[in-house]
């Protein structure tokens, strides 16, 4: 092949990684706004209710338990777009006694994790979390927390894309009627710690390298 030709032909596919780059930013930039962090919203307990027994609690998917990432994707020359995406698919137990989290071991099928964009998804399964070679991540409690409507400070540890790490969590918790539980909370998350690249797209569009876990567990003992 002549050097023209190389010229042309390196040009063709430059062209080419644009306009894929460009298409998939028009296409997550017209996606849907992105949902709010998670906040307490279930219908709290009578303040005379006899507090929280001892005993193990488990996530109830139904009523609005979930766990996922909010990360912020920056498309070069349009605007910086922020991703969520969750799963309901959260499993384990979480001790109480009284208003006092005692443990938690809780683990979520990453596999599940959906977005407003299933082109995002698929790329998370082979580049980034790695879905496809890690299917799960889990996260236990170090230490005792209160429960309570204010923010509360927890840590824990986080097995996610194979590696282990410290993760610092800030969480609220209320009774509720019907003899539920409500914890809601976040953790920023840099993903060198959990050997995770960010993944880009022919550098057009980049992906922040770091990122916020957020949940909502409503919680039945049992």
């Amino acid at each position: 092949m002549g050097r023209r030709a190389r010229i042309v032909v390196l040009a063709v596919v430059g062209v080419v990684i644009v306009l894929v780059a460009g298409g998939y930013a028009v296409l997550a930039l017209t996606g849907d706004d992105p949902p709010p962090s998670p906040r307490l919203q279930g219908a709290p307990a009578r303040e005379d209710a006899a507090p929280a027994g001892a005993g193990r609690w488990h996530p109830v998917a139904p009523a609005g338990s979930f766990v996922g990432y909010r990360v912020d994707e920056r498309y070069l020359g349009v605007g910086v777009r922020t991703a969520v995406g969750r799963t309901s698919a959260v499993t384990g137990s979480v001790t109480v006694d009284g208003d006092r989290v005692e443990g938690a071991d809780l683990r979520a099928d990453m596999t599940t994790v959906h977005s407003d964009q299933a082109r995002r998804d698929d790329a998370l399964r082979s580049r980034a979390i790695e879905t496809d070679r890690y299917p799960s991540a889990r996260f236990t409690l170090a230490g005792p927390v209160a429960l309570g409507a204010g923010p509360r400070k927890a840590k824990g540890t986080l097995t996610l894309h194979g590696r282990r790490a410290a993760l610092a969590v800030t969480v609220r918790g209320q009774r509720l009627s019907g003899g539920r539980l409500e914890l809601v909370g976040s953790a920023p998350i840099r993903f060198a710690s959990f050997a995770i690249e960010p993944p880009s797209v022919a550098g057009v569009v980049t992906v922040s390298d770091h990122g916020v876990l957020e949940f909502r567990l409503v919680l039945a003992r049992g």
